[in-house]
């Protein structure tokens, strides 16, 4: 029988930020030990937002089938299966299809972030009596990233008459400000998954993915250590854009409002991500020959902004910061960037959902699509707990902010899709 050993020694700088240290015999031995973003796993909130969502047996269920793998092949196998049980389980209790498991509300998105968790930290350290290469173990991690945060599993039916939108979200982020953060754009992409909007056009299918917050993940390329994620923004719409009416990714941004943002930039600002990683340099892509500062949403923003969605105001953000052409400063400019600039924050700012955007919308006018296929980003407002919640994982004003996002979102797609 194969084991899951658990080693939680000390994660050093040098691992975190890929490097390993070829000096100790045992070293070459011992399997990866768990990242940073899995290390948090162990505190008490994550561990009462799955035990109350019943996402606790995700973790030990993929850890049994572990065991009981003969081989390389069985146990891709069994990560794959488990992965999309995962992301397909998180969709239907958001959409309140089975058991709740728990008394933690059905429109929450994080209990599928932390069983995921759990699981990325058993295949990491998992020791197989049959060997396992790095390269396996980081093929192993990737297909668990794309299953369980349905990358893979976007589909939509044949036939005319049904528009196509495709919408993506984020984790959470900022988890050492605090550990309870829930992610709206994620809880809408798994509310929102595989539903149909009735429009004045017909009926629309939203298909969604979620999205990881690390840099790694958006810039290609293979890390034993962490596993192979990169280029995961390009590798997911690439199959996709071509063939929908409408994209949109998705993320928290501002307190008390939407913002369709006009402008994405070029540049990574250096904010840490959930590995506490961060990135301070142009947005890495391929052909970097042709790569332009900006890119530019193809929503209908005046219609977005102009229609009643919900309760937050909507806002066509075209604030942009750069540095003029001949200068050597940051100016921010309120009406966009001005030609031959270079960028340093687009509308969305400078972190990963900036960089979603700017790679979608690239992606759209590399593919040729600029002009035929509507696209770009959305802010949602930052979701807050009540007044004097400090501790709580939940309250009804959280529960009532996420669900009012999530409606308004909805709301959003329905505009854009009547008039794109």
């Amino acid at each position: 029988m194969n084991s899951i050993r658990v080693r939680l020694g000390v994660l050093g700088l040098a691992l975190l930020t890929g490097f390993t240290t070829p000096t100790a015999a045992s070293a070459a031995q011992a399997a990866p030990s768990p990242t940073v973003e899995e290390q948090r796993l162990s505190r008490a909130a994550p561990q009462e937002i799955l035990r109350r969502s019943g996402f606790d047996t995700a973790a030990p269920r993929l850890a049994r089938a572990l065991e009981g793998a003969r081989s390389y092949g069985e146990a891709r196998r069994a990560v794959t299966r488990e992965g999309a049980r995962l992301w397909q389980r998180a969709v239907d209790r958001a959409q309140g299809r089975g058991p709740a498991g728990g008394d933690l509300s059905r429109d929450d998105d994080r209990p599928l972030y932390w069983a995921r968790l759990g699981m990325t930290r058993d295949v990491r350290i998992w020791e197989p009596e049959f060997g396992l290469t790095d390269g396996q173990r980081a093929a192993l991690l990737d297909e668990l990233e794309r299953t369980s945060r349905g990358q893979d599993a976007i589909s939509y039916p044949h036939g005319k008459g049904l528009k196509r939108i495709l919408l993506t979200g984020f984790d959470p982020f900022t988890l050492d400000r605090d550990i309870r953060i829930s992610n709206p754009s994620g809880a809408t992409a798994l509310a929102l998954d595989g539903t149909v909007i009735e429009t004045s056009d017909g009926p629309a299918r939203v298909e969604t993915a979620v999205f990881p917050v690390r840099w790694r993940d958006f810039t290609g390329g293979t890390s034993q250590a962490f596993g192979t994620g990169g280029g995961t923004v390009e590798r997911t719409l690439r199959p996709h854009l071509p063939k929908v009416d409408l994209f949109t990714t998705v993320s928290q941004g501002r307190v008390g409002r939407f913002d369709i943002e006009r402008t994405n930039g070029a540049w990574r600002g250096g904010f840490g991500d959930n590995e506490n990683i961060g990135r301070t340099e142009t947005v890495p892509v391929s052909d970097p020959a042709s790569q332009p500062q900006w890119t530019t949403t193809t929503l209908p923003y005046a219609a977005i902004t102009a229609a009643q969605t919900g309760r937050f105001p909507v806002y066509d953000n075209t604030t942009v910061t750069e540095i003029p052409a001949g200068g050597t400063e940051s100016v921010v400019r309120p009406n966009g960037p001005t030609p031959g600039s270079t960028a340093r924050a687009g509308g969305g700012g400078d972190y990963l959902s900036n960089e979603i955007a700017y790679r979608a919308t690239l992606l759209r006018d590399r593919l040729g699509l600029h002009g035929t296929l509507p696209g770009g980003h959305v802010h949602t407002p930052v979701l807050q707990f009540a007044p004097g919640n400090t501790t709580e994982i939940t309250d009804p004003e959280f529960v009532r902010n996420r669900l009012d996002i999530i409606a308004q979102v909805r709301a959003i797609l329905k505009v854009a899709a009547e008039t794109s």
